[in-house]
């Protein structure tokens, strides 16, 4: 039961979901939380900038809440990222783009705050951070058909086996962003790790609302920490873009 007047009652969020006695159910997710300290650089930022371009978890968690107030205009096209690090794509590409209203999903603290000072040293102002799962969020903020592009840029790639289950990219996920995308939306990935790049061509190629496949590295898509990283052991690149039918 819901109060039509608050919008319908979400579902409890990660972390908040109890077994009937009471205790914190276990489940499985894409990513693990780390630590929490700032360097100088990040406290700034995390001051300056915060209050404005901050989605706080608990305003999520209130009745009425509305997503795309957050931004001054609420309706110019929707970019989502998932995995958003500390910013370095983010910053380049959203003052590049500011006619877009951009929602960057990262559960790293730290790397918020550092995205902050790097959006501000941009000249951007037109993205939002959220800190609250993003496929929970996909699910329960955002209507279908409501966002213009993802992007997804060296997610964690749980490379020991038995971890695969905690991969972004899996058919429910996929799925899931999927009927997010408009029509000829765009979702951008690209990863340094082989046999997820192998995964993520075999589960995408499979989704009946999407298509697309390997192509050249994003032009626009700026050298990153992590993809240096890569580099640096060898690892070869995989630019995916696959697009909704």
């Amino acid at each position: 039961m819901s109060d039509s007047s608050q919008g319908p009652v979400r579902p409890a969020r990660p972390h908040h979901k109890l077994t009937e006695d009471g205790r914190r159910m276990r489940e499985v997710l894409t990513y693990s939380r780390r630590g929490s300290r700032f360097t100088p650089r990040q406290a700034e930022g995390w001051a300056a900038h915060q209050a404005d371009w901050v989605i706080p978890d608990e305003a999520v968690d209130r009745p009425g809440f509305d997503l795309l107030s957050w931004w001054p205009d609420r309706d110019a096209p929707l970019v989502v990222e998932v995995g958003s690090g500390i910013g370095e794509a983010t910053a380049a590409l959203a003052a590049t783009r500011p006619e877009v209203n951009i929602l960057a999903f990262e559960v790293w603290r730290p790397g918020v705050a550092d995205s902050l000072w790097r959006v501000a040293e941009a000249g951007a102002s037109n993205v939002r951070f959220c800190g609250v799962d993003a496929v929970w969020s996909l699910e329960h903020l955002l209507g279908p058909e409501s966002i213009s592009e993802v992007w997804t840029f060296f997610p964690d790639p749980w490379h020991k086996k038995k971890h695969h289950k905690r991969r972004l990219v899996t058919p429910p996920n996929v799925a899931l962003v999927a009927s997010r995308l408009r029509p000829g939306a765009r979702w951008r990935l690209a990863t340094d790790w082989a046999d997820y790049a192998e995964q993520m061509v075999e589960v995408l190629d499979a989704e009946p609302l999407l298509t697309g496949g390997r192509v050249d590295r994003w032009a626009d898509r700026p050298v990153t920490r992590f993809e240096r990283k890569g580099l640096e052991k060898g690892r070869d690149i995989t630019d995916l873009t696959y697009t909704r039918t």
